[in-house]
């Protein structure tokens, strides 16, 4: 039973995959060297377990660019984030930050986290992933807190996750950091053009305070078909003015 629940979990990702892209691309083109051997960190939870039935999913893509921006090779901040952010390990735009079920509290959007499961994280599984998130902590981190919460194991679980991220076109943003009087709106738009199938209200931007890009939020219903995106995820309005950083 368990492992038919899996098929099914993974072939309602393929299916979505398959009937918005016409061909599967790599999602980033860099250059990304991991080491051999990793331990798989201790993640200790931060907040009290919450069990609920999935309702959807978020893809959260962060920009690597600006997540390194205060974590170079000479801040005590960057400790836990050499492999994304020290230039030894590769160059990165945008990353995987989760894929995040959601669920339905008394009516109310909410999300499961730190769920009881009898499945443990691989050191092998872990760093099949780090290409895709490459910070062990990131990964560990992802799976105790939302991965568990899914019913499935890490392998399944980030299976599907890589196969999303996998069928992603991603439009050149260095290129589109470059456009004068850049918006929220663009960003977003640039990334449902590159896609069949996804549309702006699909699409959640998150800006930090100053205005810069600081993640896409992919909004999933639980067969992981694109849906519209609440106004918390949806984040920043289409003419909100956004900066992109480059990483220079």
């Amino acid at each position: 039973m368990l492992a038919h629940l899996n098929r099914a979990f993974i072939g309602f990702a393929a299916a979505f995959v398959a009937a918005t892209a016409p061909s599967i691309v790599n999602a980033q083109s860099y250059q990304c060297r991991m080491p051999q051997n990793l331990s798989v960190p201790k993640i200790r939870p931060d907040a009290s377990p919450r069990q609920m039935p999935v309702t959807g999913y978020t893809m959260a893509l962060s920009w690597s660019p600006e997540f390194c921006k205060q974590r170079g090779n000479n801040s005590r901040s960057q400790r836990g984030h050499r492999t994304q952010c020290s230039g030894k390990n590769g160059r990165f735009g945008l990353i995987v930050h989760g894929l995040w079920p959601e669920g339905l509290a008394k009516g109310r959007r909410s999300w499961p986290q730190f769920c009881p499961t009898r499945f443990t994280l691989t050191p092998a599984e872990m760093r099949r992933n780090l290409c895709m998130m490459p910070s062990a902590r990131l990964v560990a981190r992802q799976w105790v807190k939302h991965g568990s919460c899914t019913g499935k194991s890490p392998a399944t679980y980030f299976k599907v996750t890589r196969i999303l991220w996998q069928g992603l076109r991603i439009p050149d943003y260095d290129r589109l950091s470059r456009r004068d009087g850049l918006t929220a709106g663009d960003i977003r738009g640039a990334l449902a053009d590159a896609n069949d199938g996804w549309e702006r209200q699909h699409i959640g931007v998150k800006l930090n305070s100053k205005g810069w890009l600081q993640e896409l939020r992919l909004c999933y219903d639980k067969r992981f078909r694109s849906i519209a995106c609440d106004s918390a995820r949806f984040g920043s309005a289409d003419g909100d003015a956004a900066k992109i950083w480059r990483g220079l």
